[in-house]
């Protein structure tokens, strides 16, 4: 076989594997966009992918009738203050790894590293819950969030990555014209390093929004905290469940749209601070 040739089938092979991941993980989205704009009949009974008439009447049912619009709200006040304590403790830690010296600090390192590789899963669930109890945080977003924003040892080693490509002269000028350690974090850090900032944002927003098991725990209480995830997996075991596709599909839809129009308009940028984040570390 010449090398032309064998470029060839190398390039088709490669194509096509390429074309059923995406398909693998393109359908199940499309397929459930469509479903949620078809009858329940037709979602159940199969027949054309396509619905013959478009069924709108299933998102105002499920905002009307079974409070999805109150489950959108928990879902991005969740993923807004777990998105900003993140980007305040990650930020902070990775600066302090990144360009500061203390004792301890290589231990430190090696213990975050090390819990990248680690995961407790629900087994830390039971004494996080015992443990917001003690502080009254049970009963509100607040405290998922802080549940969530733990455990981000890969955006540490993102953020810190990027400040140790960040010259040191910088802050020695600005230590020279009185500047402390808090302004030359805030006023020459910061702003240098807002291609990762924007890449951890994106991060903890998707883990925040997607977040299932930890929001089920502790909403389990208070059913007006549910965020969307929730909501739609319980809409499974609900009394009508089995005679509600096309509602389920609508439900799943609304958690989904979000997400996809936030990488739709945020794409270019997160490309952009992974691979500078790969050149610099």
């Amino acid at each position: 076989m010449t090398i032309s040739r064998r470029k060839i089938v190398f390039g088709v092979i490669k194509w096509f594997l390429v074309g059923a991941v995406c398909l693998f993980t393109i359908y199940p989205v499309i397929y459930a966009l469509i479903g949620s704009l078809k009858t329940n009949a037709e979602l159940t009974l199969g027949g054309s992918f396509f619905p013959k008439e478009a069924q709108w009447q299933n998102y105002e049912y499920a905002f009307s009738q079974l409070n999805f619009g109150r489950y959108t709200l928990n879902s991005f006040t969740l993923a807004i203050l777990t998105v900003i304590l993140t980007l305040i403790t990650s930020s902070m830690a990775g600066y302090a790894i990144g360009r500061r010296n203390f004792p301890g600090k290589g231990l430190l390192s090696s213990l975050y590293l090390f819990s990248m590789f680690v995961s407790v899963g629900s087994v830390a669930l039971y004494p996080l819950y015992v443990l917001l109890s003690d502080l009254k945080l049970t009963d509100s977003l607040m405290g998922i969030a802080l549940v969530l924003t733990g455990g981000q040892a890969s955006n540490i080693f993102l953020i810190s990555g990027f400040v140790k490509g960040v010259p040191k002269e910088l802050d020695e000028a600005a230590h020279i014209d009185g500047a402390g350690i808090f302004r030359i974090y805030w006023q020459i850090i910061l702003p240098l390093i807002r291609p990762i900032i924007g890449v951890v944002a994106l991060f903890a927003f998707r883990l925040a929004w997607n977040e299932f098991v930890t929001s089920q725990v502790f909403t389990m209480q208070n059913r007006n905290l549910q965020p969307l995830s929730v909501a739609v997996a319980n809409l499974r075991y609900s009394a009508n469940a089995a005679a509600e596709w096309h509602i389920m599909a609508a439900g799943a839809s609304i958690a989904l749209i979000p997400m996809l129009l936030i990488y739709a308009v945020a794409n270019r940028q997160f490309i952009g601070g992974i691979t500078a984040g790969a050149v610099k570390g």
